[in-house]
């Protein structure tokens, strides 16, 4: 499998028959039960969201820690915050519940300097690398991305579970692979792909009344893959 333009799409040939087809990163995001864990872990989205910051997928530091220990190796665990203490996140990426922190406050640059310095630490002679941070955006908040962060994530606001224009999106050139939020499922998947994002994100999207549902999580990674 090879990596095009490391931001946008994975391509992918089919020996047999030498026919080309593209994954899209893709992140189920606001887990918060046990059968969430057990979706994700059977559909293999590339990255799963655990959300701190107050919201209906809120989980404890104790539940999100439970909920990582069970999830698959294979696929990253991120925390979402929305101006959090600092040692929060230092403490749960230490302790391996997250392995990235995606940032939806007015977290600046300041901020990330301090999360990323103390996120590096030597345990029994091994030093951890560097947290890497997601810094979330709107467009009306495109001049202010944060220099340090090492990805942006478009939405509409934080966790509106709405889309916004696209279309805007066309005539911007982003210099960090960015994350495609805001109200993303399976009928309109694949224009937001259309748009090569690094990764897709998905939250309500991939729920029934609230809660995650197995079948749209298999049929949006489905639709990511291209299977």
């Amino acid at each position: 499998m090879t990596e095009i333009k490391k931001s946008t799409i994975f391509t992918a040939v089919n020996k047999s028959s030498n026919m080309v087809f593209l994954i899209m990163r893709i992140k189920i995001c606001g887990l918060f039960r046990d059968e969430d864990i057990d979706y994700v872990n059977e559909a293999r989205p590339d990255y799963a969201g655990f959300v701190f910051a107050k919201s209906p997928r809120q989980v404890s530091t104790a539940m999100a820690q439970y909920l990582r220990f069970r999830l698959a190796n294979d696929i990253i665990p991120v925390g979402v915050f929305v101006n959090a203490p600092i040692n929060m996140i230092i403490e749960l990426y230490q302790n391996g519940v997250i392995s990235m922190a995606q940032l939806h406050g007015n977290e600046d640059e300041s901020y990330i300097t301090q999360l990323k310095r103390l996120s590096l630490t030597t345990i029994r002679q091994t030093r951890t690398p560097e947290i890497k941070v997601i810094k979330a955006i709107t467009l009306n908040t495109l001049k202010n991305i944060p220099a340090n962060a090492d990805y942006i994530l478009l939405d509409s606001s934080a966790g509106s579970g709405k889309t916004f224009d696209w279309k805007q999106l066309k005539s911007i050139k982003f210099a960090k692979p960015w994350f495609l939020a805001g109200g993303i499922n399976i009928k309109n998947i694949d224009q937001a792909m259309e748009l090569k994002p690094f990764a897709i994100d998905v939250s309500s999207g991939a729920e029934t009344d609230g809660l995650k549902d197995r079948k749209k999580i298999m049929d949006l990674v489905a639709a990511a893959r291209r299977k």
